[in-house]
């Protein structure tokens, strides 16, 4: 989609690449057998390999492969028979070797792409560079004593996958989509909870900005970014930076920013470091990782329906939009829950755009008004099919519906018992329908007098009274057609 940010010297181009780090699901870590939940007390989870104790040596957890092979399967991605993990060094005191095991040359998955949905309908792809597996370093917390750090490292040795866009990135809109689809993807595959809260997915943005048809300019890399939301505002800010400077006569240096979201601005960090400053080696403690083509087929053919599968196909067998589509698969709960309600029990279904726009509209308002989540939702999948099968079949209308909606949000009731306590059974009977009319008629001679002389809206005016004195059970379309005939 196009994207332009205006200067004083004209028009500036966004270019945008994304590294996702996403922890592997997994219940124990990259080369030990530490655990990983989250939230457990300072370093409660840690092995001997993770403090780095002289004398250790790691052991590749093999489900954590599996699960970076899944993964990038499902970006449909290549993947390498032969991968080698190498010694990425630096000093920081939460990495308690001294250096940390990542993957360099020779990554498990190579190129690979992510469709991303975009809010007007159409779809963009973005390349996928690489996906590497990593440990994860410790967590430095600086805020528990007035003039000390504290290091938790229970996070360290955590398995991580990083997966690095190519810069097909134009906009900030355009990186919230490809951190969306990726998120969606990977907890369709069931390889990382995307949870950008607790830190088991966080992005790191590279940021230039050019004139139309330049090569690349220099880019800045802001780091461990943990919302959606901020990815953007960043993008944003780093932007307007950068061609500020450009425009004043200055260069963009290539470093490491940060983001201070209480300020909505970037701020360096430190001078960006090339691969060469990092030393990498072949990991000597670990050999070189074989895959065979039948393991990587076996997973293959294990994969479950991925979001864009399963949107193709929502737009197919229930001819939905590509927007209604895309926003039901977004989650898989939600597309699970979606096509229970438009299964039901009855031959050929229900009116799927109905279930979708019931599922997508007032189901998903009352989740939101309510907190709850899919998985607890304030009504169930087959009451709120239920629910339409009474619209379908004219025992209530739409607008009763909603009355009924609310009343099982608050009672768990069926909608069937609902209807029958509260008598909001529809009015389908042609004589009373035409005696409300004719006693409204009757009542407001003066407005039928204007309507006949060509006072039209007042049309509505007539359906609202005899809505009031049916209390609102008349069924709308022979209203309208029995109220033309008489007003004609």
């Amino acid at each position: 989609m196009s994207y332009v940010i205006q200067g004083e010297t004209g028009d500036w181009e966004l270019v945008i690449g994304l590294e996702v780090h996403a922890q592997i699901t997994s219940k124990s870590k990259l080369f030990s057998g530490a655990a990983t939940d989250f939230g457990s007390e300072p370093n409660t989870q840690v092995s001997l390999v993770d403090a780095a104790m002289p004398g250790m040596l790691p052991v590749i957890n093999e489900h954590c492969i599996e699960q970076a092979v899944r993964t990038g399967l499902g970006l449909k991605a290549k993947i390498n028979l032969t991968s080698v993990f190498a010694r990425k060094n630096y000093f920081y005191a939460d990495l308690p070797q001294g250096y940390q095991i990542s993957q360099y040359e020779y990554p498990v998955v190579g190129e690979g792409e992510a469709i991303l949905d975009m809010p007007d309908g159409s779809t963009r792809t973005v390349g996928i560079e690489r996906l590497h597996m990593e440990q994860d370093a410790g967590k430095s917390m600086h805020d528990q004593h007035p003039s000390k750090s504290f290091i938790d490292l229970n996070r360290s040795g955590v398995a991580l996958m990083e997966i690095v866009s190519k810069p097909d990135m134009r906009s900030p809109e355009e990186a919230a989509a490809y951190v969306t689809k990726l998120r969606s993807i990977l907890r369709y595959l069931g390889t990382c909870d995307g949870n950008m809260a607790e830190g088991s997915m966080r992005c790191d943005a590279n940021v230039s900005v050019r004139k139309a048809g330049e090569p690349y300019r220099t880019r800045a890399e802001i780091k461990n970014l943990n919302s959606i939301r901020f990815l953007q505002q960043a993008i944003e800010y780093e932007a307007r930076r950068q061609i500020d400077l450009y425009e004043e006569g200055g260069t963009v240096v290539q470093e490491t920013r940060l983001f201070d979201s209480a300020k909505g601005e970037t701020r360096s960090m430190r001078s960006k470091e090339h691969a060469h400053d990092y030393r990498y080696f072949p990991d000597p403690d670990l050999l070189p990782l074989t895959l065979t083509q039948g393991y990587v087929d076996a997973i293959k053919a294990g994969l479950p329906e991925l979001p864009d599968e399963k949107k193709d196909r929502f737009i197919r067998d229930y001819q939905l939009s590509p927007y209604d589509a895309g926003l039901l698969v977004a989650e898989q709960a939600t597309a699970d829950f979606f096509e229970t309600v438009a299964h039901g029990d009855k031959k050929g279904g229900r009116d799927p755009k109905l279930a979708c726009n019931w599922v997508m509209g007032d189901f998903a308002a009352a989740m939101n008004r309510l907190g709850r989540t899919i998985d607890n939702p304030p009504v169930s999948a087959a009451n709120l099919g239920g629910l339409i099968d009474l619209i379908a079949d004219n025992t209530i209308s739409g607008r009763i519906a909603k009355e009924v909606f609310e009343l099982m949000v608050e009672s768990g009731k069926t909608p069937a018992d609902i209807v029958a306590e509260k008598g909001l059974r529809q009015v389908t009977d042609t004589g009373a329908i035409e005696a409300s009319i004719e006693a409204v008629l009757a009542a407001n001679g003066d407005k039928v007098a204007e309507y006949r002389a060509g006072k039209d809206k007042l049309f509505g005016f007539f359906i609202g009274q005899v809505m009031k004195a049916t209390g609102g059970k008349a069924n709308p379309a022979l209203l309208n057609e029995i109220l033309k005939k008489k007003l004609g």
